[in-house]
């Protein structure tokens, strides 16, 4: 019997996840991003303004979902000895019902920049509690993405090699929803902001972290449209859409598509567009690959899965270079 990984039954919907728009230190209106989008056949976008939670629930229409949420920064205190770089740490909150109106971790005068000062007294919180105080640690980042899934926020770890960390940083990183496998503004101005390495030094430390691929843009420069997730759910609305989210109903893109990808057995099936490579990795020193003959594409890859793998992911490669990624799906979550 066939077990779809990303369900069989309804559609496909493009999103991205990371975004800014004039109200934090983009350059657009949201309703000006809403129609972009619109235009590069997008059903969904997440508004992330820094450090102001502003719902855009009147955006939504029967074609387009606007998804509410914020970004923050926890920035160190200290320089790095050898580059002398402070280093960073960004997530992004997107809230998995419509009417959620508190942000959480809300300092009443810190952390604002740009135009989200002007923001400020339109932020909801809970005032019956202290300002929120950020610190560069683990402790505190893991506490924000505690605070933020208690609050029923989909909680993502961004670019990290725009943030200067490493190794040492993210690997004490704990209970967030994804981190993004690419961030194409990170790309688009010059930084290797393909992740897969960081990906799988959080995943193999057996963290249950989907792969994300989003734009963060701020509409200065062409830094859109060049990474998304396709979300598979019954309908375009925010319940369907939001439950799509939490329990992993997509894969990760700057390109490819991928169509299915299920189990028979032992057997994985991967179905794709037009590609070049179909790569099958593990959490072991164990990995295949299916390719294309020379000026031809596939798009059908079969694996063997076994027991002792850990987990497995799949990315799809195209002719450009552009990839598609699934999150990682463990060994022990599938054949329990």
């Amino acid at each position: 019997m066939k077990k779809y990984l990303i369900k069989k039954t309804g559609k496909f919907y493009k999103a991205n996840l990371h975004c800014h728009s004039n109200i934090s230190d983009g350059k657009l209106t949201p309703n000006e991003l809403k129609e972009l989008y619109k235009s590069l056949g997008y059903s969904i976008v997440a508004f992330t303004d820094h450090d102001v939670f502003i719902p855009h629930n009147d955006l939504t229409d029967e074609n387009f979902l606007a998804l509410n949420g914020f970004e923050v920064e926890i920035d160190d205190d200290k320089r790095h000895p050898i580059t002398t770089e402070k280093k960073r740490c960004h997530l992004c909150f997107v809230a998995l019902d419509k009417d959620i109106k508190n942000q959480v971790c809300w300092h009443r005068e810190k952390y604002q920049f740009g135009n989200a000062i002007k923001w400020r007294d339109k932020v909801s919180f809970n005032e019956t509690l202290p300002d929120y105080e950020r610190k560069y640690s683990p402790e505190c980042i893991n506490d924000m993405i505690k605070k933020g899934r208690d609050a029923n926020f989909f909680v993502t770890y961004n670019h990290p090699i725009w943030s200067c960390e490493d190794y040492s940083d993210y690997s004490n990183y704990k209970g967030m929803n994804a981190m993004e496998v690419v961030n194409y503004a990170s790309l688009y101005d010059g930084y290797p902001e393909k992740c897969e390495r960081e990906y799988d030094d959080i995943i193999r430390r057996g963290n249950r972290v989907y792969a994300v691929c989003a734009d963060d843009n701020h509409n200065f420069k062409e830094d859109y449209g060049g990474g998304f997730v396709q979300i598979k759910a019954d309908k375009l609305d925010y319940e369907s859409i939001a439950k799509s989210l939490k329990n992993g109903q997509f894969y990760a893109s700057t390109g490819p598509q991928i169509k299915a990808i299920y189990l028979e057995d032992h057997k994985l099936t991967v179905k794709t567009s037009g590609v070049k490579t179909i790569r099958f990795s593990t959490g072991k020193v164990r990995a295949c690959a299916v390719h294309a003959e020379k000026g031809k594409t596939i798009n059908t890859a079969t694996f063997t899965v076994k027991d002792d793998d850990c987990y497995f992911r799949i990315t799809a490669v195209d002719k450009h270079g552009e990839c598609a990624y699934t999150h990682a799906y463990f060994i022990a979550d599938l054949f329990k």
